[in-house]
């Protein structure tokens, strides 16, 4: 019974590609990504210990005031990093294609536990792979600031990005 039924819902089941294609960007083209993230104190000590990062500054209160930090413990800014990266995955990279790298990434002002993070991004160029034809590169300028918008992180990524045309085999 479970295998027919299992059967069923593949034979029923429909590919839904999520995430936007190579032929979907141009540039200056402008994304406002979701609606953000607050980030708070265990959401650093967490990350910062698991990446094993033990830069005491963003683990003890007293060594971060003493480097000027009068807010308390700053939030890390791989954490930081990887939340306004991840906010812009579903507009950006989601439909696939290797990640190729970061240039020009630039730390704001610091980010403390309750800061909420929102992110934007613009497409800087699109243009065809020389080296695959299934795929274009493009590469996108994001900001992430906090509640205040005060802008914490900037940076440009670029991706490799499937054509909808390449798609059409599957």
């Amino acid at each position: 019974m479970t295998e027919a039924i299992v059967a069923d819902l593949k034979a029923r089941a429909k590919l839904w590609r999520r995430g936007n294609r190579y032929e979907d960007f141009s540039a200056g083209q402008g994304f406002i990504h979701h609606w953000g993230r607050t980030l708070g104190e265990v959401d650093n000590t967490i990350f910062t210990t698991l990446t094993m990062n033990y830069n005491p500054q963003y683990l003890n209160n007293e060594i971060a005031k003493a480097n000027g930090f009068d807010g308390g413990i700053p939030i890390n800014p791989l954490l930081v990093f990887n939340t306004v990266l991840g906010m812009s995955v579903e507009d950006l990279s989601e439909g696939g294609g290797p990640f190729l790298g970061v240039d020009k990434c630039i730390y704001g002002v610091p980010v403390y536990p309750g800061d909420t993070l929102t992110a934007t991004s613009a497409v800087i160029s699109a243009r065809e792979s020389s080296k695959r034809p299934k795929f274009g590169i493009v590469t996108w300028a994001t900001r992430g600031v906090n509640q205040l918008g005060n802008e914490v992180i900037k940076f440009e990524r670029s991706n490799l990005i499937s054509k909808r045309k390449s798609e059409e085999q599957f």
